[in-house]
């Protein structure tokens, strides 16, 4: 069976590709080799067994040289990035949802042998996630305003009897409400893909990735995960920043557990035309992770909250993984095993610390306050 990895020299996507190649799989890649990601340099880690097509999606000429003989599809090409988003908001949506819609109008226009389409997700679609109000119960929570987190009251607030909420998991029937234009972006792609699958011959997977980490993760993108620009930051001996106070929670997936999740969406028809968290099912806090990742590094520099807030951040949101569960998920890495091979891997790599310069065109365009 031939296959079609876009973004396949990417983080998730590479190491998507070699597991289907490890699987027998014929595999395809289309990759624009964005600069911001690899630097001007063809990764190394390149699988030999793939057939590899530099370019953009939305060259129609190029897809369908992708596309031939083509019967899965993991769509993993987006630009990624919460702050970048809020000043590049063409860049953002032109990559992601008309990039989405290049692959929808082939599909929809041209003969071609796919029979489904994988579609990286985000648990940013849901922008806030799910709260228990202690008085009321599950409930509703007030975004954040301005004034709220410039007095550094940064926990969401019961939209019905203005008590703090508690965060809880979040399912996949949670509402979505994006808050950044990269979320908008991944909830149009998701939307997109899973509209046309209900309406098409070719059925949609939507796998809404938690916090992805792990090997291969640009240590040189200041808007790439976060375990990677801590870990890059401490290689430069200097401190991780982190964002409000700290105590905001996340759910960290392992990459290998991404890519189960997409081999498992490939396989099984009860996932089709359904939307999955991927994640861990254990949150952590921004804080603690930071640590974590300076106690397997040994090193002594300490993080530093700087207690600004960034337009477009949520305060937490972690998942509830039982649905994808029920379809034979299980995660298989720990946060400890994980950041240890992330940071034994990091040790050989180059780490260009572009966090100030990242934090130079939030601050320019009054991004963080």
């Amino acid at each position: 069976m031939r296959v079609l990895v876009t973004g396949g020299l990417g983080f998730i996507g590479s190491h998507l590709s070699d597991a289907l190649i490890g699987m027998g799989l014929d595999v395809v890649v289309l990759d624009n080799l964005e600069f911001q990601v690899h630097r001007g340099s063809y990764p190394a880690y390149a699988n030999p067994k793939a057939v590899t097509i530099v370019g953009d999606v939305r060259n129609q000429s190029l897809l369908a040289q992708a596309l031939e003989d083509v019967e899965v599809v993991f769509h993993q090409a987006a630009r990624v990035g919460v702050g970048q988003s809020m000043y590049e908001p063409v860049r953002y949506v032109e990559s992601n949802c008309l990039g989405t819609a290049a692959i929808l109008d082939h599909l929809a226009n041209r003969k071609h042998s796919v029979r489904k389409l994988v579609v990286a997700s985000s648990m940013s679609c849901y922008g806030e996630g799910s709260y228990s109000c202690p008085a009321c119960g599950s409930s509703a929570v007030r975004v954040r305003t301005a004034e709220q987190v410039e007095a550094k009251n940064y926990e969401m607030i019961c939209d019905a009897c203005g008590h703090a909420a508690l965060p809880v998991p979040t399912r996949e029937s949670h509402p979505m409400r994006p808050d950044s234009v990269y979320a908008v972006t991944k909830r149009d792609q998701e939307e997109l893909c899973l509209s046309f699958g209900r309406h098409s011959p070719v059925p949609s997977v939507a796998l809404r990735y938690f916090n992805g980490y792990g090997t291969r993760q640009s240590l040189s993108n200041p808007y790439t995960g976060v375990c990677a620009i801590f870990c890059s930051r401490l290689k430069n001996n200097q401190p991780p920043l982190i964002f409000e106070d700290g105590l905001q929670m996340r759910d960290f997936v392992h990459v290998s557990d991404i890519v189960q999740a997409n081999i498992l969406a490939m396989e099984n028809p009860r996932m089709d035309n359904r939307a999955f968290n991927v994640g861990s099912g254990t949150p952590i806090t921004v804080l603690d992770l930071a640590r974590t990742i300076q106690r397997v590094i040994g090193s002594d520099v300490e993080p530093q909250i700087t207690g600004q807030f960034r337009a477009g951040d949520i305060r937490h949101c972690f998942g509830d993984c039982s649905a994808i569960m029920e379809m034979g998920y299980r995660p298989g890495v720990t946060l400890e095993q994980g950041l240890d091979q992330l940071i034994h891997w990091a040790e050989g790599q180059e780490a260009s610390d572009m966090v100030d310069k990242a934090w130079d065109e939030l601050r320019k365009h009054r991004l963080v306050s």
